[in-house]
């Protein structure tokens, strides 16, 4: 992997974790288009960036990282799910990584899901924002964008406002779930490397390019963060939803045309 594929794979982290549109989908696309060969890094890389996201989050919500311990153990309901499922399903979700075919059908299943979100969750509750019930419920909505192409950020914003949340509140209950999550998969990732003697070498070698990719997706994750949130206040999720069946219907045209993808 050269330095404008390093680059170009890290915008795209950047742009597209806290949209629900799939981060993981589109860097699997990106990679395809650039040529990168889906190594062992390669594959380390698109999730060992993802700490570069997570600081986005905690400075643009710094201060609401200091609620109180009921926010930590909510987060903690939620996380306990995904954790459980990735641990157990870790080498069948590598599998999936891999396939394009499995990117564009989600992607547009997934947009179709967003056309009707507004509709299908417009009622809000008067409650409190996050319950620990509606915490877990969020959690295990989760575990369903460890498929390809689902979007990790469209599954629990969906997963919130089926529970009543507005749309601000799941998005950023989004967010929140994402620092926990996110840093576990990376860190397990990042251990995973360490502990091969062959692996510590490429990881030595691509540290710069490891700390540059992650530079690069906290400015742009940065940026992305404060568009979506002002984004859906105004206008809602249709506008993803039609993206999500475009991209995903021309991946899939180009798939069954015979046109060759690099990562396949």
């Amino acid at each position: 992997m050269n330095w404008f594929q390093t680059i170009i794979i890290a915008i795209v982290e950047g742009l597209t974790e806290f949209l629900p549109v799939s981060s993981t989908g589109h860097m699997i696309i990106a990679e395809s288009i650039l040529g990168v060969e889906p190594t062992e890094f390669v594959k380390a890389f698109t999730v060992i960036i993802q700490f570069g996201a997570i600081l986005s989050v905690l400075v643009l919500y710094f201060k609401r990282f200091f609620q109180s311990w009921d926010f930590y153990w909510k987060l903690l309901v939620a996380f306990v799910p995904a954790a459980v499922f990735g641990l157990l399903f870790s080498d069948k979700i590598d599998e999936l990584l891999e396939s394009v075919e499995v990117v564009g059908i989600t992607l547009v299943l997934g947009g179709i899901l967003m056309l009707f979100v507004d509709r299908l969750f417009n009622k809000t509750d008067s409650r409190p924002a996050v319950t620990y019930r509606k915490a877990l419920i969020i959690g295990l909505c989760q575990c369903i964008a460890m498929i390809p192409g689902v979007s990790r950020s469209m599954a629990t914003i969906v997963g919130g406002m089926s529970q009543k949340l507005t749309r601000t509140q799941a998005a950023e209950f989004s967010f929140f779930l994402a620092v926990p999550t996110m840093f576990a998969a990376s860190a397990y990732k990042l251990y995973k490397l360490i502990a091969v003697p062959e692996s510590q070498a490429v990881l030595l070698e691509n540290i710069d390019k490891l700390l540059v990719g992650n530079l690069v997706a906290f400015v742009v994750a940065t940026l992305a963060i404060k568009f979506f949130i002002g984004f859906i206040g105004k206008y809602g999720f249709k506008a993803f939803g039609y993206y999500r069946i475009v991209a995903g219907g021309v991946l899939l045209l180009l798939l069954f045309s015979g046109y060759h993808l690099n990562i396949l």
